[in-house]
């Protein structure tokens, strides 16, 4: 069986380290795990172009909306967060599944923030609306504050608190400083985008939840850190998500969770070292 990541730019997606050391650990060794370069207009196309071979695929940016809209069946929390990172084989067609979700509700769980009373997100793009539907899935149930750069396009995270039914309220990221006196921030920004709020967040007390996992630490979480705030990184639900995404393509509920972390991390420690 066949399955692979799909993206663009997705040459440095650490998916393929990890799905190879589960179906290693789990004795699959008829199985693939690829890596392709893809554009929303190309998704499509690559769809029709794959056999009864193909288990899965794994989407990031930018095709998660897409992936959505071409699939023949969606569950509710894809539909609701308004992207899927996920697409299962099922039956003659595929079937939508967002994974994201549970990758971080279980890294958080997994650092012991498993019940945060108020929270701030940065960036308003998918992986902030995923951060929502994770939130109020912790039990949250205080309005969120989420913090864009520019707050016109922060529809569609507005759209997906809508159907998440949480409360929402949309603040410039350039006064993030008044924001960030909360229990928890999610960082859903890019490599470096945060370092100028290390500081503040520093100061806050707040705990850190950063998405990015290469290069590691941050700026923002080395400062909350050394503050003695608890920390969580992209790793962990990057792991999670990717555990959970094994159990969909090969149907088996048991996954090798300890040695994709340890591949992942090794692969993390080999690219730092290079």
């Amino acid at each position: 069986m066949r399955a692979a990541v799909l993206g663009s730019p997705v040459a440095h997606s650490l998916s393929p380290v990890l799905h190879a050391a589960a179906y290693t650990a789990m004795g699959l060794d008829d199985w693939s795990y690829g890596l392709h370069e893809c554009g929303e207009e190309g998704l499509a196309p690559f769809l029709a172009g794959l056999g009864p071979d193909w288990a899965g695929l794994s989407l990031t940016m930018p095709l998660k909306r897409r992936a959505l809209e071409l699939a023949d069946r969606a569950e509710d929390l894809a539909v609701r967060v308004g992207g899927a990172n996920t697409l299962v084989r099922e039956g003659g067609g595929w079937a939508a599944h967002n994974t994201d979700v549970e990758g971080i509700v279980t890294a958080l769980a997994e650092a012991g923030v498993d019940a945060p009373r108020s929270a701030t997100v940065l960036g308003a793009g998918a992986t902030a609306a995923s951060a929502l539907a994770a939130l109020r899935g912790l039990g949250l149930t205080a309005p969120v504050t989420v913090l864009a750069r520019d707050t016109s396009r922060a529809d569609e995270v507005v759209a997906a608190a809508g159907r998440l039914g949480h409360p929402v309220e949309v603040a410039p990221l350039a006064e993030a400083e008044r924001h960030l006196g909360v229990d928890l921030v999610v960082s859903s920004l890019p490599s470096g985008a945060a370092d100028g709020l290390a500081g503040p967040l520093a100061e806050s007390g707040a705990d850190l939840f950063d998405v990015v996992y290469s290069p590691w630490p941050t700026a923002a979480a080395r400062r909350v850190a050394e503050r003695g705030g608890r920390v969580v990184g992209g790793f962990p639900m990057l792991l999670h998500q990717a555990v959970a995404q094994v159990r969909l393509m090969t149907g088996r509920e048991r996954v090798p969770v300890e040695a994709m972390r340890a591949a992942g991390e090794a692969e993390l420690a080999r690219r730092a070292a290079s």
